[in-house]
Order: structure tokens, then sequence, then C-alpha cells
């Protein structure tokens, strides 16, 4: 038995599976997610949602305005961040195009629901929305962070290969600041 690998000495090429992850079907059913949450919500609050807001009392209506402000505010970035990312697979644009447009998405900074006592008058079919809504933020910060924050190589030149060094000088540079 021969063995056809080549050895180069080089360390073996990293694979980003998020790269992977991005461009696969998983993230067209996060697409697809998104943005049916997008529209759902939409038909909610300017169908039953604006009815039921009609039903509160006054502490929880002022709750409702509030959190449907930042329920509708989470999701157009979060809508935003999706369809960067869907043009980056599609070509349209490169990761590098969309990391630059993607800083003035604030998908991390997202505000979550208040944790006022009016909150839990909030109708059911409200609160449901701005769970699956935070949700969705968690997944795609998750996938932003691997995609955009954690795109540096494991193995650095600079350090001849060593990862310990590496890792080292990433802290060094990080509490140096």
């Amino acid at each position: 038995m021969t063995d056809t690998t080549k050895t180069s000495g080089a360390p073996p090429e990293t694979v980003h599976f998020a790269n992977r992850l991005a461009s696969s079907d998983n993230f067209e059913i996060l697409f697809r997610e998104g943005m049916a949450l997008v529209e759902e919500t939409a038909v909610y609050l300017d169908g039953s949602g604006r009815q039921e807001a009609k039903a509160l009392e006054r502490p929880a209506s002022l709750a409702y305005a509030a959190e449907s402000m930042r329920l509708t505010s989470r999701l157009m970035q979060l809508a935003s961040w999706l369809l960067l990312q869907r043009a980056v697979n599609e070509g349209e644009m490169s990761r590098e195009q969309a990391g630059n447009d993607k800083n003035k998405v604030d998908i991390e900074k997202l505000s979550t629901p208040a944790t006022s006592p009016a909150f839990d008058d909030l109708p059911e079919n409200f609160k449901t929305l701005i769970q699956r809504s935070i949700r969705l933020q968690e997944r795609i910060v998750h996938l932003d962070t691997m995609l955009y924050r954690s795109a540096e190589p494991a193995f650095e030149a600079a350090n001849d290969g060593n990862p310990v060094a590496a890792h080292l000088n990433r802290l060094h540079a990080a509490f140096a600041q």
C-alpha cells in the first residue's frame, strides 16, 4: 500500500465550518424563518395585535407600545443581516463587503423585553412573537460571531504555526488596549 497524500510540512488548512453553514440549506431555512417572522409580526401588529392592544389597561398599553417598537426594530435589523448574508451567498457581494456593511446593522445590542410588571399583562401572542424574535437574534448573533469575528486563522504565520503563541498574542493584544 502506498501513501498518495502529500506531506509538504505545512500545517493543514483550517476548515471554516461557519462559511459552509452560512451558504448551506440550513442558512436558507434560517432566512425563510426570519423573513416569515417579520411578515407574521407585521400582520399581527396591523391586525389582531392592534385589537388586543386597545383592550389593555394603561400600564400594559404603554408596555405594548414600547415592546412593539423594540420588536419591530429588532426584526428589521435581523432582516437586514439576513439579506446581507444572502447577498454574499448569491455572489452579489464579497464577505468583506458584507462585513463592512453589516457594521451598520447592530444585531448584538438590540434591546430585549423590559422586565416591567406590565410585561406579564401583554397578550400571549405578542409575547410569543417577542420570544421568537429574541431566539432568532441569538441564532444570528452566534452565526455572525462565527463568520466575522472568528475569521482569524487558528495558526498564524508569524508564530511559525504555534497555536499557543498565537492565542497568547491575541490575549496580549486584547488586554493591552
